[in-house]
């Protein structure tokens, strides 16, 4: 597949977790067309997981990111103003909700168990576009990774689709605030795929199944499928979009 260019740019990606997350197909595509990547891991746990699939993406620079820790995600910027002076873009994919909440109804869910979903999950996102913006002086992609439970009702995603639905929300008004500075800002919406985090919705297997089925191109779509989207949407390919939400999701959206 020919791909977009994204020679001499460089780009952030935050939440690999391993070699089944969506931000490391999107990260395998940042540098196969040609970007040279930061990349950061949640924690000393997480580092022997993702240090050697940094590696094999001749990443430069691989950083520690726990946003709930105080300063971790302002020094990750601080080491990217110092090394590279400037950014072109980023890929936010990271989520998070108390195992208890997630499974039981919104209705349910407890005010701290929404408020840590909420501040990982999204808020997150807005604190990256802040510390960005001043190196993407000659503009830049700011991209999330959403949800089409963000969008509608789906069965068993509970607290997370008020969350989703939060992000987007976000993404748009991102959009309005920074575009006059040329930064885009976009989510990709992917049909499910079985990664570590997704492992947490309960009857997940259930949601592949139905999505399958159920879709007008009848398969699921995979980490490099996403891949392809964000480095268009990274590329100057992409220059003239965003606010936007965009499915990778073979037709789901437009028929579930």
């Amino acid at each position: 597949m020919q791909f977009i260019g994204l020679e001499s740019k460089k780009g952030l990606v935050v939440g690999i977790a391993n070699d089944k997350s969506i931000a490391f197909g999107c990260a395998r595509m940042f540098h196969k067309a040609g970007a040279e990547l930061a990349i950061t891991y949640l924690n000393a746990k997480a580092a022997p997981y993702v240090r050697p699939l940094a590696e094999s993406l001749q990443s430069p620079l691989i950083l520690p990111c726990d946003v709930t820790k105080p300063g971790e995600l302002e020094a990750v910027f601080e080491t990217i103003r110092q090394r590279w002076g400037t950014l072109d873009f980023l890929l936010h994919s990271i989520a998070f909700a108390p195992k208890d909440d997630l499974h039981g109804r919104v209705a349910d869910c407890s005010r701290e168990g929404f408020g840590l979903a909420m501040d990982v999950s999204c808020h997150s996102f807005i604190r990256m576009a802040k510390l960005a913006e001043p190196l993407m002086q000659n503009g830049g992609s700011l991209l999330t990774v959403s949800y089409l439970g963000g969008e509608k009702v789906v069965a068993h995603y509970n607290m997370m689709g008020p969350v989703k639905a939060a992000l987007e929300s976000v993404t748009r008004y991102l959009a309005a605030e920074l575009g006059e500075k040329g930064i885009r800002v976009n989510a990709i919406s992917p049909g499910p795929i079985a990664t570590r985090a997704a492992s947490g919705i309960a009857q997940f297997d259930e949601l592949l199944a139905l999505s399958r089925s159920k879709s007008p191109l009848h398969h699921l779509v995979d980490v490099d499928d996403v891949g392809y989207m964000a480095a268009f949407l990274a590329s100057d390919a992409a220059k003239n979009i965003t606010g936007g939400v965009h499915y990778v999701d073979c037709g789901y959206e437009a028929v579930g």
